[in-house]
């Protein structure tokens, strides 16, 4: 078969810190997810290995990295470090690429809840 086609009725969806999360399959060495959000990620984090490449789909609003605020809009792109402490606010669609595959155990909760 030349193409892989998942309708989006098979694909696992779950909800985490006020977001709707739909998780892809993996493609080489990276994990995609799409998210959906009316607030934002209501919880300070980081990441011990993978790199986290956002890509605004609509809507807009603050991305904080390490305690700096990040204006975001739709068609940005974003590219944070590992070790960067992340959180974000403001309704938003978004494409979330891990490289490496995001694991929980590398996930450090900072902050839980922000607001």
């Amino acid at each position: 078969m030349s193409y892989k086609l998942l309708k989006a009725n098979v694909l696992p969806v779950k909800q985490k810190h006020e977001m709707t999360i739909v998780t892809l399959p993996h493609i080489g060495n990276c994990d995609v997810i799409t998210a959906q959000t009316e607030t934002g990620h209501n919880q300070e984090f980081y990441d011990k290995e993978s790199t986290f490449h956002y890509i605004i789909v609509s809507g807009g609003g603050s991305f904080f990295l390490d305690d700096q605020e990040v204006q975001v809009q739709k068609g940005d792109y974003l590219s944070v470090a590992p070790k960067t402490r992340i959180y974000y606010k403001g309704k938003m669609e978004l494409v979330l690429i891990t490289n490496p595959p995001w694991k929980e155990e590398n996930e450090v909760e900072t902050r839980s809840v922000l607001w």
